[in-house]
């Protein structure tokens, strides 16, 4: 299935192929803050429909995520990484996608804290 998504303005828009069958809810400092539901995704699954440079990208600690947001609206539609198998992975934020019925999704909590 092909989900469109974007951020609350629309500078951000992006396609993403895949079944969503589940959602991952991180304690990290910066996950906890935004509130994010994650779904993972190899990253050529995911096509943004928008400039690259319409976005803005913010990374902290070890520099590994790219957490992408629009710097007009403030959401945070994805973020981008490599996997522990060196794969590009998507984090697309399930809040940004149309047509998701949030509470029908399985969410995992994840304890990125302890990390």
């Amino acid at each position: 299935m092909t989900y469109q998504g974007g951020c609350h303005c629309g500078k951000i828009a992006f396609e993403v192929d895949g079944t969503l069958e589940g959602a991952l809810a991180c304690n990290c400092s910066i996950c906890q803050r935004k509130g994010s539901l994650l779904w993972f995704v190899p990253r050529a699954q995911l096509r943004l429909l928008t400039p690259e440079s319409d976005m803005a990208t913010y990374t902290f600690n070890r520099h590994a995520i790219q957490h992408h947001f629009c710097a007009t609206c403030g959401i945070h539609p994805f973020g981008e990484a490599n996997d522990p198998k060196g794969n590009a992975v998507a984090a697309v934020n399930i809040r940004c996608l149309e047509g998701v019925d949030l509470a029908s999704v399985p969410v995992q909590h994840f304890d990125g804290r302890a990390l």
